[in-house]
C-alpha cells in the first residue's frame, strides 16, 4: 500500500486530524438550535472514489454517510442531535481509485446549545445602588454594558469577565456614580462558547409634581375650575419630554386614587374613570406622548385610615413620565394599563 494514503492522527482537537494529504477533516463542534448543527468536514485535497463515515453516537444512535468530490471540495455533515453534549466514535473510510482502503479513527464531543436565557426582574436593578444583578442559563464568560444618564452621557461603557461562572450563579454589574438619572442600561452577556444574548432596560422615570384636581362627589370630569390645574401639569410634562424625549421614547402613566368612603369595586371604577379624564384633558391640550392609565381605589393610600373615612390627602393622582411601565411597590395588585 501507499504509505502516504496510509498515515493517521487522531482526531480530538479541531482541525481533528489528516489522512496523510489526501484528506482532512475538521470539526465545528457547536451550533445554537435554530442555528445550524454540529458538523463534520471532510476536505477533500487529492483524488479519491469516495468516503465513508461511520459514527455511534453516545446515546446509540448510529450515524452512516457516504460522499465524495474532487480535489479542493469540502463536504459539510451535520450532526442531527438532541439539545445537550454527546460524545461520538467511530472512523472515517477513504477509498482510491486503486480499491486501495484507508482508515482513520473518530472520536470526539458534539454539542447542540439550547437558548441562551438571560434571567433578569425589576427588583434586580439597583439604580441607588448602581448595580444590576443578573443570571444566565449557561456558563458565562463576558458582558458587555453601557449604561446612559438622561443627560445624554454614559456613565459606563465596557466589558465584565466572569470567567466561566457556572450557570444560574447570580452575576453582578456596577458602574460609577455619574450626573443625572440613569436612563437605559444595554446589556449583552456572552457564554463560554461565545454565544450571547441581551437587553436594554430603562428604569428612568420623574414623577411630575402637581396639585391635584378636586372632581365633584362621584364624578370623572374636570371642572372647569380646575382645569388651570391640568395647564400647569401640562407645562411641566412637556417640558420635561422635549429635554429627555431626544433619548428614549417616553411614555406618561397617569394613576388614580380615591379615600375609603363607599365601597372598593365602586372606589376602583371612579378612580379608573377619573385618571382615564385627567389623560384625556392632557391629550386634548396636545400631549402627544402615549398616555397610560389604572385605577387603584382605596386599595393603595397615601394616608392609612379606617373604613368610610374622608381624607382629601387620599383623592389623589400620579403623574409618572417612564420608558417602560414603572414599578410600583405600594399597590395591591399588578396595573393593568389602558392606552388612551
Amino acid at each position: 500500500m501507499n504509505a502516504r494514503r496510509l498515515l493517521l492522527l487522531c482526531l480530538t482537537l479541531s482541525p481533528l486530524c489528516a489522512l496523510a494529504d489526501a484528506v482532512r477533516v475538521s470539526l465545528q463542534p457547536r451550533a445554537a438550535v435554530g442555528k445550524g448543527l454540529p458538523a463534520l468536514r471532510v476536505h477533500i485535497e487529492e483524488p479519491i472514489a469516495g468516503f465513508e463515515v461511520v459514527l455511534e453516537r453516545g446515546d446509540g444512535h448510529k450515524v452512516q454517510v457516504k460522499g465524495g468530490g474532487q480535489p479542493g471540495v469540502t463536504r459539510t455533515l451535520p450532526l442531527e442531535q438532541p439539545e445537550g453534549r454527546f460524545h461520538y466514535e467511530g472512523e472515517l473510510v477513504v477509498r482510491f481509485a486503486d480499491a486501495e482502503e484507508a482508515r482513520m479513527p473518530l472520536s470526539f464531543d458534539a454539542e447542540l446549545l439550547g437558548p441562551l436565557r438571560l434571567t433578569v426582574v425589576p427588583e434586580d436593578v439597583d439604580v441607588a445602588g448602581r448595580t444590576l444583578r443578573f443570571s444566565l442559563s449557561r456558563p458565562a464568560a463576558r458582558a458587555e454594558v453601557t449604561v446612559l444618564m438622561d443627560t445624554g452621557k454614559k456613565a459606563f461603557e465596557g466589558e465584565v469577565p466572569f470567567d466561566g461562572a457556572p450557570a444560574g450563579r447570580p452575576l453582578e454589574v456596577t458602574w460609577p456614580a455619574a450626573e443625572g438619572k440613569v436612563l437605559r442600561i444595554s446589556l449583552k452577556a456572552f457564554d463560554t462558547s461565545d454565544f450571547y444574548t441581551g437587553v436594554d432596560l430603562f428604569p428612568w422615570r420623574v414623577d411630575i409634581p402637581h396639585e391635584e384636581v378636586n372632581f365633584a362627589s362621584g364624578r370623572a370630569e374636570v371642572p372647569a375650575a380646575e382645569r388651570r390645574k391640568l395647564d400647569a401639569s401640562h407645562a411641566l410634562i412637556s417640558d420635561a419630554v422635549k429635554r429627555y424625549g431626544r433619548f428614549a421614547q417616553l411614555r406618561l402613566y397617569i394613576l388614580g386614587h380615591t379615600d375609603t368612603v363607599g365601597d372598593t369595586a365602586s372606589n376602583r371604577a371612579l378612580s379608573l374613570e377619573r385618571a382615564r379624564g385627567i389623560a384625556a384633558y392632557l391629550r386634548k391640550k396636545g400631549l402627544e406622548l402615549p398616555i397610560f392609565y389604572e385605577g387603584f381605589g382605596e386599595q393603595s393610600p397615601a394616608v392609612p385610615t379606617p373604613d368610610e373615612t374622608d381624607e382629601a390627602s387620599n383623592r389623589r393622582a400620579e403623574y409618572i413620565l417612564a420608558v417602560e411601565p414603572p414599578a410600583l411597590s405600594s399597590t395591591p395588585f399588578p396595573p393593568r394599563w389602558r392606552k388612551l
